[in-house]
């Protein structure tokens, strides 16, 4: 599933950050006065060349993986990482640490820097830049992870392929750290190649590492830049703790302080006469998620009325239109209560409402989704066919050179290189001995491969070349990841995971393997290549923060390293208590779920798709996946090539096609109207006040997404307490069939 809202906001975020350039004065008397200071400390020929690290930031120790640092950096990610299980399961969308973590690190450990005497055991000296790049290092590392426990892996649960959560705790564990450690010592390479070697030749910005390391160094600049700091961390503050109190209470009384269902509300002052409850059943209501109110005031009109749009087109166009024509089909939960009969729910995916004959409408819907998301994040890919020659081209340039450096010395023959333009070169920023050595990270390497056999040998019996399969197409999409990532800052685990899905399930067929044993591989060879390749992709983006900070990536590598090991306990630990919580998650038979989970929808669909050898697609529904997925392909290559002259202008208003199918898949209206409110007002706020915008707008938004992550979190720990709301304790008032 497609990091949507992550990629949206953090472009956002990186446009408000880099109109922040010159430093900004506040009065003393009025601090949330901003005056335009004419005069800065910063030469504006440092910030003209993209691909120049910054040359006018503060010393500091030469050792910066502080213990304070890693430690406030952990718990950043963790709580991001917790935050993500929460709403990548609900949405199958989740939102990144590198940001969250600069911010926060700054606030906590500026003013306690100034506290503590220099000499204070572990907390104290001074705190810059480099440290700070530090804490988001440990953040992002710490905070990753998530995505493949709210995707691939509940889809084995969903499946029976494998025992339970809690049963199989510790082979999650094994699966997390091999597939973790694989993407961090593969990352180490990659920071060479695409930082330093083809960065400008490729035009590798790095949108989201650029703007979190444009703000550490702002918010170390001077007094001003501490200032901005701590408004933000102030509005930060406020909607964490707004929105975490918000998800906890309303759990007692969801009809009122959640969602409101305003046609149930018709419905029963109606007295239950009327058909304002089709329109419920289609899940029309309003819900107040903080979390996707704060994503819309950061993607923008584009993507939060595409999202919207995609919910119309599929939950109120084509589903009532499958429905009436007896397409699709749905069920009557409360045929037997004559107030509630009219009740009608069109989200089962139970196998009597999962298949061919009888589908539901989420059943069909799924799959034009899912191919379409596919063939539009492939569609990205090609469109780059240039930038891939340069990158192949700069790759056997590198490997010539390699080969020139051993046979010098033997006296052996040589091969001509091609010489790179002398103004694509970049010089490193990092001495030497600041590197990270090939007897380094290639141990580390060669023994996570090895690992990753010996892993999915003996736990999910998955033969070795299977494992080496999984391994090389972590290797191959985490190439690709990292090139889109650097040049359009979207990661496309969607196509990558897929992919490797097709190709994985291609291999199992050839092998006649039983159906169970075919999908537990297809999924667990998807999950290893996608955690992988996401993990190798965030850690490229921290190094690129480094090279800006002129941080030692060794010094980051270790962090990265430390790091990690949170996110490999955390995400199974968050998956684990989520799963107890609430078990509708794993069973794909449920009919009521507060947990949509569209991302395992869509890994399970794909693992049935490609190991059943009956096909199990309606041959309506296949027929307009193909239909909807050449649209989608056909959109984006529009958005590339048409908007181009006096056209140019109107680019900003093509429909963000990802967004629409994503909606095909997430069977809840309630995210794309939540984004819209968020997305409407932050639209005119930033039109009329943009500089306050820019100071409060991500923060106030990444406090919103936060807390409703953690609140829910505590909710779970309520649940398995049993002393969660509505039920025993709390209110129904105002929920369809007295049920939320």
């Amino acid at each position: 599933m497609p990091n949507v809202v992550e990629v949206q906001a953090e472009n956002q975020a990186a446009t408000s950050v880099n109109s922040m350039d010159k430093e900004d004065r506040f009065d003393e008397k009025d601090p949330n006065l901003v005056k335009a200071e004419e005069d800065t400390d910063y030469d504006e020929g440092t910030i003209a060349d993209p691909f120049a690290p910054y040359d006018d930031l503060p010393e500091e120790r030469h050792w910066v993986v502080t213990f304070r640092a890693m430690l406030v950096g952990c718990i950043c990610g963790a709580l991001v990482n917790a935050s993500n299980i929460y709403l990548g399961l609900k949405t199958g969308w989740t939102f990144g640490a590198s940001l969250f973590g600069a911010i926060i690190g700054f606030a906590v450990l500026k003013p306690l820097a100034k506290a503590l005497p220099e000499n204070f055991p572990l907390l104290g000296g001074s705190f810059g830049p480099r440290e700070n790049n530090i804490v988001q290092t440990a953040a992002t590392a710490a905070g990753g992870l998530g995505s493949v426990m709210v995707s691939g892996i509940p889809a084995l649960y969903q499946l029976k392929l494998l025992s339970t959560p809690k049963e199989d705790f510790g082979r999650l564990i094994s699966l997390t750290i091999v597939g973790a450690y694989f993407g961090f010592a593969f990352a180490t390479p990659l920071r060479k190649f695409f930082i330093i070697y083809v960065a400008r030749e490729l035009n590798l910005i790095f949108p989201t590492p650029s703007a979190c390391a444009l703000t550490i160094r702002s918010m170390h600049a001077a007094a001003t830049g501490e200032a901005i700091a701590k408004l933000k961390m102030k509005a930060l503050s406020i909607s964490f703790i707004f929105a975490l109190l918000l998800r906890v209470i309303s759990q007692y009384a969801i009809g009122i302080l959640w969602d409101w269902h305003i046609f149930t509300w018709i419905f029963i002052w109606g007295k239950y006469n009327n058909n304002a409850i089709a329109l419920e059943n289609w899940g029309w209501f309003i819900e107040w998620t903080p979390a996707f109110i704060g994503s819309g005031m950061l993607v923008g009109l584009n993507v939060a009325l595409s999202f919207f749009g995609g919910s119309v087109l599929a939950w109120g166009i084509i589903g009532p239109a499958l429905v009436h024509h007896n397409i699709a089909f749905g069920v009557q939960p409360y045929a037997d209560d004559p107030k509630w009969s009219k009740v009608t729910s069109f989200y089962s995916l139970s196998p009597k409402w999962a298949n061919k004959d009888t589908p539901s409408p989420r059943y069909w819907l799924l799959w034009p989704g899912v191919l379409a998301m596919i063939i539009i994040s492939f569609t990205e890919l090609f469109l780059q066919y240039k930038v891939f020659f340069i990158m192949f081209k700069a790759m056997g340039r590198g490997a010539a050179k390699g080969f020139n450096a051993m046979t010098s010395k033997t006296g052996g023959p040589t091969l001509n290189v091609t010489d790179q333009k002398e103004e694509d070169v970049i010089k490193d920023s990092a001495a030497d001995h600041e590197l990270v050595k090939i007897w380094m990270w290639g141990p580390v390497l060669i023994l996570s491969i090895i690992a990753c056999c010996i892993v999915l040998g003996v736990q999910y019996d998955m033969p070795v070349g299977m494992s080496l399969l999984s391994v090389f197409l972590a290797f191959f999409f985490a190439i690709l990841a990292v090139q889109c990532a650097g040049v359009t800052d979207v990661t496309p685990l969607t196509a990558a995971s897929k992919a490797s899905q097709l190709v994985l399930g291609g291999a199992t067929k050839g092998e006649h393997w039983m159906t169970e044993h075919a999908q537990r591989l297809n999924l667990i060879g998807g999950s290893l290549a996608s955690i992988g390749a996401g993990q190798a992709s965030d850690l490229v983006g921290d190094f690129r923060v480094g090279y800006l900070l002129r941080t030692s990536p060794f010094q980051q590598w270790v962090a990265q390293g430390l790091g990690t090991i949170v996110a490999c306990v955390l995400a199974p630990a968050m998956f684990m208590l989520f799963s107890k919580a609430y078990p509708c998650i794993i069973d794909v038979e449920a009919e009521t779920c507060p947990f949509s989970a569209p991302s395992v929808g869509a890994w399970r669909a794909v693992a049935v798709a490609v190991t059943d050898p009956t096909f199990p697609v309606p041959k309506t529904s296949g027929y307009f996946a193909i239909a909807f997925g050449i649209f989608g392909g056909i959109m984006v290559v529009i958005r590339h090539y048409a908007y181009t002259g006096k056209w140019e202008k109107y680019k900003a208003y093509h429909p963000n096609v990802m967004c629409i199918a994503l909606a095909f898949v997430l069977n809840a209206t309630v995210y794309g109207t939540a984004m819209v409110i968020g997305a409407v007002p932050a639209y005119f706020w930033a039109k009329r006040n943009p500089q306050s915008f820019e100071i409060y707008g991500f923060a106030i938004a990444g406090g919103l997404i936060a807390g409703e992550g953690i609140g829910g979190v505590i909710n779970a720990v309520f649940q398995i307490a049993g002393i969660a709301g509505p039920d025993p304790y709390g209110t129904n008032v105002a929920c369809p069939a007295d049920a939320c």
